[in-house]
C-alpha cells in the first residue's frame, strides 16, 4: 500500500537528493512538488526540481511554482553554499518538462484535501505552507505527518549562531506553521553532521557504484562540500534534506524523539529564526505562560534528537543504485 507525499522545497543540491530518495521509495506516491523561494530563486528551484525528477524517470508528478519571497522579509539566497544555480555550478541542461499551471498555495490546499492522511515534507522556508494555512486552516488535521527539515534542536545554527537557514529565511512563516496544529516532526539540520555526514571514502563508494544518480549526488553537491569545509573544517558531505526525507520515509530512523512546545523567534535580529524548545516544560509556569500561551494552546511539535546513522546511510545508498 502506498503513502501519499506532498513535498515543498527550495530545490538546491541536497533537496535534489531528497527528491531522488522519495522517487525511489517503493511505497511513496508523490502527489505534488511545490517550490518556494529560498536557497535559490523560485524559478531556479523549479528548474532544478523538474531536472531531478526527470533524472529519476518521473514524468507524472506536477511541480508548482510558489512564493517568490518571504512573508515580510527580503529574500536571501544560499548560493555561496550551493552554487549560483543551486546545483554546484554543474550547468545541467534545461529540463524537458514545464511547471504545472497554477500557484503552489492552492495546489497545496487542493492536494491535502484530496488526500486525507497525506505526509507533508518541507525542505525549504515555510512560506508556501503558512500561506496555505492562512487561506485554509482546515487542512491541518488532514495531514498525518508533517516532517520539517528546519530549525535546530541544539541552538547551533548554520546561517547565524542560533538559527538554521530555512526557519531564519522566513521566521514569521515558520511561527505560523509551528502554531497551526499541524503534526510537525522537526528534523533539525544538526542531525546531518558529524557521523551522519558522508566521508570521502563513502563518497568514493557512491562514485564506484557508477550510477547516474550516484554521480549526480556527488557532482551537484561540489559547492556544498567546499562550503562545509570552509564553515566547519569538516571534510564531509552533510545532507540535511535527505536526512529529513529518510525520517519521512521510515519514522524509525529517528531513534530518540520527544514532544514539546516550540516557538520561533521573530523579533530579535541576534536570534532571528531560532527554534526555542521548551525541553523541561517550563512554559506552563505562571511566570512564562502569558508569553507562551499561543504556543501551548496548539503545541504539537515532535523534536527528533537522534537518528540511526547506519540505516540512514543504507537508505541513501539504496536510493542511488
Amino acid at each position: 500500500m502506498t503513502r501519499a507525499f506532498l513535498i515543498d522545497t527550495d530545490t538546491a543540491s541536497d533537496d535534489a537528493v531528497a527528491l531522488i530518495m522519495a522517487a525511489h521509495a517503493p511505497d511513496v506516491d508523490i502527489k505534488a512538488v511545490t517550490i518556494v523561494s529560498g536557497n535559490v530563486s523560485v524559478e531556479q528551484g523549479t528548474r532544478n526540481a523538474l531536472y531531478t525528477l526527470e533524472l529519476c524517470g518521473v514524468q507524472d508528478v506536477p511541480v508548482y511554482v510558489g512564493a517568490d519571497r518571504p512573508l515580510l522579509r527580503e529574500a536571501e539566497r544560499a548560493e555561496w553554499f550551493h552554487g549560483a544555480d543551486g546545483m554546484g555550478n554543474q550547468n545541467y541542461a534545461a529540463p524537458k518538462g514545464q511547471p504545472a499551471p497554477g500557484h503552489a498555495v492552492p495546489a497545496i490546499i487542493e492536494t491535502i484535501k484530496a488526500n486525507p492522511g497525506i505526509v507533508l515534507v518541507t525542505l525549504g522556508p515555510l512560506t508556501n505552507i503558512a500561506l496555505a494555512l492562512a487561506q485554509a486552516p482546515e487542512i491541518a488535521p488532514l495531514v498525518s505527518r508533517c516532517v520539517v527539515m528546519g530549525g535546530t534542536a541544539w541552538a547551533v545554527g548554520n546561517v547565524t549562531p542560533a538559527a538554521e537557514f530555512n526557519v531564519w529565511q522566513d521566521p514569521e512563516a515558520a511561527q505560523i506553521m509551528f502554531r497551526s496544529g499541524l503534526p510537525v516532526e522537526m528534523v533539525g539540520w544538526e542531525l546531518c553532521r558529524f557521523g551522519a555526514g558522508l566521508t570521502p571514502d563513502e563518497m568514493a563508494q557512491l562514485r564506484q557504484m557508477n550510477t547516474e544518480r550516484g554521480h549526480f549526488t556527488i557532482d551537484c553537491n561540489q559547492s556544498a562540500i567546499e562550503a562545509i569545509r570552509v564553515q566547519s573544517g569538516a571534510i564531509s558531505l552533510e545532507l540535511p534534506d535527505p536526512v529529513a526525507m529518510a525520517v519521512a520515509i521510515d519514522p524509525t530512523i529517528c531513534t530518540r524523539k520527544s514532544r514539546h512546545a516550540v516557538e520561533v523567534e521573530t523579533h530579535s535580529e541576534l536570534t532571528r529564526g531560532m527554534t526555542v524548545i521548551d525541553q523541561l516544560d517550563n512554559a506552563g509556569d505562571e511566570r512564562n505562560y502569558p508569553l507562551w500561551k499561543p504556543v501551548l494552546e496548539r503545541a504539537n511539535i515532535t523534536v527528533c534528537w537522534e537518528i540511526d546513522v547506519p540505516r540512514w546511510k543504507a537508505m541513501l545508498v539504496e536510493a542511488l543504485r
